[in-house]
């Protein structure tokens, strides 16, 4: 009898070994298949992630690509740059801006991307300055000392702004930026003057308690209020892929809108997700550009993404005018609401 409940026993064991081996196998198999169904799509961001990215992230962390059948990768540039990458098929989107992208459409091989999403609504770039030293107008900046990048449109903007103001630029010292914290910089250095997108550089000045004056370019100039950060797409991929292309930017959109919702939750969805580490130390920051920036992402747009024909053209327009592209760009050029929701 007790070997007959041994052997029994042994039996059951060996079939609930093989059961289990055989659940697991099929439940692996499964996933394999799942996973195989899933579309890959890569995106390249432009720099380090950061509080402009955080719809992606939360649409990663949150499953809306896998929901809409998107095995959905986020990589950082390569050494040529997120829209060469894209240019080239190495991804299928990329993160890039309006005025960068000027001289990817008029070179005489042009970069085959298009413009599909506005990340962020309006331009929120402008000049920040130690509070109380006259910069709080362009004007202002006469006598003291701008951190350039040298590049052309930056620059001709820059003279744009101050001689309508009524000021001379050409009273206006300039030394290469090299900083990496701008509300550092102008506390220690009072006559600096540092180009700077709110949502980071003037909420770190917030954040650090740091009393700074600071003004925008698309208060000053409407033709400045150009889409910066944008995401593009690879022009063969929308054409041959343009469902997937729109079931990317439903769940992308997904993701902004959730993070406008829940931005504190979504602020440490980004930093888990940062392979990077680079937010790491800079919590505090993180989570106070991502309340800041939920009124930005869709702001008064008719829905997340939109791109308003007028305001693009204008920008690439004026670009031409001012001879800082050598082609004119038709009406137009480089973008399309058509992947949009």
């Amino acid at each position: 009898m007790k070997r007959f409940k041994k052997i029994t026993a042994a039996l059951l064991a060996a079939v609930l070994v093989f059961s289990f081996a055989a659940c697991s196998k099929s439940s692996s198999d499964d996933k394999t298949e799942k996973t195989a169904e899933l579309k890959d799509v890569t995106v390249c961001l432009d720099w380090t992630p950061n509080t402009n990215h955080t719809g992606l992230y939360v649409a990663l962390s949150k499953g809306y690509y896998k929901d809409a059948g998107l095995n959905v990768s986020i990589v950082q540039p390569p050494e040529n740059g997120a829209t060469e990458a894209c240019s080239a098929g190495q991804a299928q989107f990329a993160i890039d801006a309006q005025d960068t992208l000027a001289a990817a459409f008029t070179s005489d091989t042009p970069m085959q991307v298009t413009a599909v999403a506005a990340l962020i609504q309006h331009n929120t770039s402008g000049i920040i300055s130690l509070k109380g030293q006259g910069m709080d107008r362009p004007k202002g900046l006469e006598g003291k000392t701008y951190l350039t990048w040298d590049s052309p449109i930056e620059l001709a903007m820059m003279k744009n702004v101050v001689e309508k103001d009524g000021g001379d630029w050409d009273k206006v010292t300039r030394i290469p930026n090299t900083v990496t914290d701008e509300a550092q910089d102008v506390q220690q250095n009072p006559d600096h003057a540092i180009w700077v997108f709110y949502g980071w550089g003037g909420i770190n000045s917030e954040v650090n308690k740091i009393d700074t004056d600071f003004f925008y370019f698309k208060d000053l100039n409407p033709t400045f209020d150009y889409y910066t950060p944008i995401l593009i797409a690879n022009n063969d991929f929308l054409k041959s892929n343009p469902d997937e292309a729109k079931a990317f930017l439903e769940a992308t959109r997904k993701g902004y809108e959730y993070a406008i919702e829940n931005p504190d939750e979504a602020a440490q969805i980004l930093i888990d997700g940062d392979e990077t580490k680079s937010l790491v130390g800079s919590e505090e920051l993180v989570k106070a550009s991502q309340r800041w920036l939920s009124d930005q992402y869709i702001a008064d747009a008719q829905k997340w993404g939109y791109i308003d024909p007028a305001r693009w053209d204008a920008f690439y327009a004026w670009l031409y005018d001012e001879k800082l592209v050598e082609k004119e760009l038709p009406a137009g050029t480089g973008y399309s609401n058509d992947y949009l929701a």
